[in-house]
């Protein structure tokens, strides 16, 4: 078996070799057949007789639902077929309270069940002497009609009959053991013999040359079945390969969920790929699996191991079946806990978005709050939803499902000081109402759109296409500008402003005049509320003049400034009056003076 499987493991390795599951199936047959001869020989009978099955078939009617009593007796009789060696006499003495049953066995197989035994023998000593014996006379050339059923009271026999007509009785049932199925001891007797008779005839019937011919040849074809259908698996494989490489160049391996790209063509083509190459090789392991106890099961010496790798499987399959149909209800019973979560929160979700859109209004909660209390809401009911139906997932009470919890709650424990502080700053933005998403801020000072705003971080897209998060902690601590509130909320545009200065050489009426011209000139300025120009600062050389102008788009705030600032220009280059902040160092000797003339 270990070949076999080195055999498998290499041609995963290579890929390319065809003929090597050929060469597993030749060992395994080849395995058999020597198991069996080895079997078949003499020395063998033993190795046969080592596995002890649970599973009683032969060709006769078991008596495993018939428990009785049986006692071997050994005695001395001039009659006793040649190789049939007796059994030592034993004492009468008194059966242990709890007998141990104990079964007779040829091959394997189940004969008769030994439920106490007479003297100082154990049931479990007297059933492995009686089943030497019964492989002993099914090997000779004693007829199973010898033997026959006689009446020695107190016990009724069953013996052995020679050829001079002479009795040698092998096995005594007694009152006991009668009692035990309810019957006579001459019905019981009988029924053993029939036991054993059957034995005996099953055992021959299976060893003789045209039955290991036979399941030679049906060997050779159960191994050309198995080459032809490795052969089509592997046909079959490479189409399937062929197939997901072509769709995957296609693009269509792509999965999306919810309007997101889970996976590209190229992970889903991998993907595929190795679910391909697991499900062909655990399939050919499988069938190579069930071939071991089909030929096995050819030949009579191995049949017993045959049943026996066959009652594992079995056994293995009624396992999982009675694991999945046990975990039917439980499963059920999360299907709906799920099924009615997602209907609560299917409900939730339509009530809070018909609060952001206006269709429902409550006092105090403002539409902007509806959508993250929506989702806080959803959190919190699929959250309860799936600790409802946690204690119904099947081995939930497992030390694994235990050692999964413990370590997701280290792991919680250890991150949950940076996350709980982000969670409750961005809830905080939230509830504050500092901004929305698409908003015109400034934050930290950067300067953009609300591209998103998570209970972690908040996106901001710059005029440049830059894409800044920003961590909630990080903002809430920051001063925050919203250039699109005023908008919003009191119907008012959002003002520019901009500062040149002038000497003190140009009137500040013309200065304010050019101002104003400057701003209604330009497109994008608001005509209400009308521009206004204020002076803030008469310094040592110049007067600052700060102009005030309201936008009418405040995403198109940076392309208006740069229109009035160009405006300003144009205005005073066309009065002829210098942008500029003279610097002067005055002589009292009869300079100029710069001291405009009176209006």
């Amino acid at each position: 078996m270990m070949g076999s499987w080195m055999i498998l493991f290499r041609r995963w390795r290579s890929g390319f070799l065809l003929f090597r599951p050929a060469a597993l199936a030749l060992v395994v047959v080849l395995a058999a057949f020597g198991v069996a001869l080895g079997s078949g020989l003499p020395g063998g009978a033993s190795a046969a007789l080592a596995l002890q099955v649970t599973v009683a078939e032969s060709a006769f009617v078991p008596l495993a639902a018939q428990p009785a009593s049986a006692v071997f007796l050994a005695k001395a009789a001039p009659s006793q077929p040649q190789g049939l060696p007796a059994l030592p006499a034993r004492s009468g003495a008194l059966e242990p309270a709890t007998p141990v049953p104990a079964w007779v066995s040829l091959e394997g197989r189940r004969v008769i069940e030994i439920r106490s035994a007479a003297g100082a023998q154990t049931p479990e000593l007297l059933a492995r002497r009686a089943t030497q014996d019964l492989r002993l006379l099914a090997e000779s050339t004693v007829a199973p009609e010898q033997l026959q059923v006689r009446e020695l009271p107190p016990y009724t026999m069953i013996g052995l009959v020679g050829d001079d007509g002479r009795f040698n009785p092998r096995l005594a049932v007694d009152d006991r053991a009668a009692a035990a199925f309810g019957l006579s001891r001459e019905e019981l007797a009988t029924q053993y013999r029939d036991q054993l008779r059957g034995a005996i005839r099953q055992f021959r019937s299976s060893h003789t040359p045209l039955s290991w011919l036979r399941g030679t040849a049906l060997a050779l074809l159960v191994l050309a079945i198995y080459l032809l259908w490795i052969r089509g698996q592997n046909w079959l494989n490479l189409q399937l390969a062929a197939r997901i490489d072509r769709l995957a160049r296609q693009g269509g391996l792509g999965l999306r969920l919810g309007g997101s790209q889970v996976l590209d063509s190229q992970q889903g083509q991998e993907a595929l790929q190795l679910l391909r190459r697991l499900g062909h090789w655990s399939f050919l392991l499988l069938i190579s699996y069930l071939l071991v106890p089909l030929l096995l099961g050819l030949f009579p010496p191995t049949q017993v191991i045959a049943e026996g790798l066959r009652s594992h499987l079995l056994q293995v399959v009624e396992r999982l079946l009675n694991g999945l149909f046990g975990a039917i209800p439980s499963l059920l019973t999360i299907a709906l806990i799920l099924v009615f979560t997602r209907l609560v929160m299917q409900a939730c979700s339509a009530w809070f978005l018909a609060i952001e859109r206006g269709r429902l209004q409550f006092p105090g909660f403002y539409p902007e709050w509806a959508r993250p209390t929506g989702r806080l809401m959803s959190a919190a009911i699929l959250t309860a939803g799936l600790v409802i139906a946690y204690p119904y997932v099947p081995g939930s009470g497992s030390k694994v499902f235990q050692g999964a919890g413990l370590f997701v709650g280290v792991l919680a424990a250890l991150g949950s000081s940076a996350v709980a502080t982000n969670v409750i700053s961005g809830l905080m933005l939230i509830y504050t109402r500092a901004f929305q998403e698409g908003d015109r801020v400034e934050i930290n000072g950067v300067v953009g759109l609300v591209q998103d705003r998570d209970l972690l971080v908040t996106r901001i897209q710059t005029p440049r296409d830059e894409l800044v998060s920003i961590p909630n902690a990080t903002v809430i601590t920051s001063a925050i500008v919203n250039f699109s509130f005023s908008r919003r909320e009191i119907q008012r545009p959002v003002a520019i402003a901009t500062t040149v200065t002038i000497g003190y050489d140009v009137p500040w009426r013309q200065v304010q005049t050019l101002l104003l011209q400057a701003a209604r000139s330009t497109e994008g300025i608001a005509p209400d509320p009308e521009p206004l120009v204020l002076q803030t600062s008469l310094n040592d050389f110049h007067i600052s003049y700060e102009l005030n102008a309201h936008v009418l788009e405040v995403d198109a705030y940076r392309e208006t400034l740069s229109a009035l600032l160009a405006a300003i220009q144009d205005s005073f280059a066309a009065a002829d009056v210098e942008i500029m902040s003279p610097g002067y160092h005055a002589i009292r000797d009869g300079n100029a003076r710069t001291v405009p003339p009176p209006p």
